[in-house]
């Protein structure tokens, strides 16, 4: 069989196999420490706590802890507080123009980006830390334990989580370096699969004991599910090639250029960070009325059934508007068609300079639309799940942040490890043709 034959080529390689290798004991590493408890804390007590993570945005984080926030443990913050500084640190770098200066200088701005990042993420995980205990505080007296007192307690556990969420990131950077690559979603990852086959066999066993539908409905739901996955493979990978002709010159002997080459405009270029924001719009009404205590028989409640349509209608018009604002600050056209024009690049039939600026405005314009809309239906799929039936800890794998994540980080894992089996003249993973990550090229978070 191709599969056995292809495992067989992958160990050969010692490179590769090294790589894997490492990877798991990295991983086994990772998921004992979502189990190892703050100092101080009664496992038996975090029933109310594993409850609160079963719905809304808590639920999200602790799927990306891989259920590190639900047992209160040293890797509880995850490494979500270093993607926050990331984006922050992104964002900064496209509207600061120091930070754009940076950028351009190579390898050496690149370090000081990083380096900064990592200030930023320590600044916030010294205060989501206190945040967390308060919370856990609450979840505790709820069914009749308490935290430690004592402000050293306080001290202490937040210096624990920092340093756990700080060791998960080391962890992603040897994954990157000694392991397959692309660590820091490949912790993701594992976080979001490890409760993939809890949720499942949730889900067969109210089917086929609890719920009407039995197996049918089972089998039903799972292919679905691998209708919804390859749409997502689609929206992962989808792109527009813009051809691109190059002037030919003549150096000495030697002639350069008049190759054909082509710009691959990505359908969804923002990737999964308008969810992400639109996620984090939509949590604020929800905070607002339980801090205020206030009637949600009004207005707001709608916005409190995640189920319900006025909730998903506002939640896909801010992610179809932030695919467009994430798009703008991260395609430059004006940049492209100066680049082009630099090193005697033209896009047949579009005038240099202007027209080729406002050529690719076009482009882009045409297909972020049907990017953003298939991605604002990804992400209220999992309503729809739960509207038809399914638990609402399966539903979550319907769509959403989770599932685009899954599938991206998947797709990249595939292409490095493809690259290593061309690289020393196997066949690829597949047949006919070769996989495409995100970028076309192994992404790195």
């Amino acid at each position: 069989m191709r599969g056995i034959e292809t495992i067989k080529n992958i160990w050969k390689i010692e490179d590769l196999r090294n790589r894997i290798l490492t990877t798991l004991l990295l991983v086994v590493i990772y998921r004992f420490g979502t189990y190892v408890v703050l100092p101080g804390i009664d496992p038996k007590a975090l029933t109310a706590l594993q409850e609160q993570t079963r719905g809304g945005l808590l639920a999200l984080l602790d799927m990306f802890s891989g259920g590190a926030f639900s047992n209160a443990s040293i890797f509880a913050l995850g490494i979500m507080p270093y993607i926050s500084a990331s984006i922050v640190m992104q964002l900064l770098a496209i509207a600061v123009p120091s930070f754009q200066k940076l950028q351009r200088e190579g390898e050496s701005g690149r370090r000081k980006i990083n380096q900064w990042t990592r200030y930023l993420t320590v600044l916030i995980l010294l205060f989501q830390g206190p945040i967390y205990l308060v919370n856990l505080s609450v979840q505790l007296q709820a069914v009749g334990a308490a935290l430690p007192g004592g402000f050293w307690f306080t001290v202490s556990s937040t210096i624990i989580l920092a340093a756990g969420s700080m060791f998960i990131l080391w962890l992603g950077e040897r994954i990157t370096d000694k392991g397959v690559g692309n660590g820091i979603s490949f912790i993701i990852l594992i976080g979001i699969i490890a409760r993939l086959p809890h949720s499942l066999f949730q889900e067969f066993v109210s089917r086929t004991s609890e719920r009407t539908g039995g197996l049918v409905m089972f089998l039903f739901e799972i292919v679905f599910l691998l209708f919804v996955i390859a749409g997502a493979i689609l929206l992962v990978q989808g792109t527009r090639k813009v051809p691109v002709q190059y002037a030919k010159r003549i150096i000495g002997n030697k002639q350069y250029g008049g190759a054909r080459q082509y710009i691959p405009l990505k359908v969804n270029a923002a990737n999964v960070m308008p969810i992400i924001f639109a996620q984090a719009i939509m949590f604020i009404p929800i905070s607002i009325i339980g801090f205020s205590h206030t009637d949600t028989t009004g207005f707001w409640s709608h916005f409190m059934d995640n189920t319900g349509f006025w909730y998903n209608f506002v939640f896909a018009v801010l992610i179809i508007v932030f695919t467009y604002f994430y798009t703008a600050i991260t395609i430059n056209p004006t940049q492209m068609a100066d680049d082009l024009k630099r090193n005697n690049g033209f896009i047949p039939g579009v005038k240099p300079g202007k027209q080729t600026k406002d050529y690719l405005d076009a482009i882009m314009d045409r297909i972020t639309l049907p990017g953003a809309l298939f991605l604002a239906i990804v992400a209220i799929m999992p309503a729809f799940a739960r509207i038809a039936g399914v638990s609402m800890e399966f539903s979550q794998f319907f769509g959403g942040t989770s599932l685009l994540i899954l599938v991206g980080v998947v797709l990249d894992t595939l292409q490095q490890v493809e690259s290593h089996l061309l690289m020393r003249h196997y066949d690829g993973l597949l047949k006919s043709g070769r996989i495409k990550g995100r970028t076309g090229s192994v992404a790195a978070y």
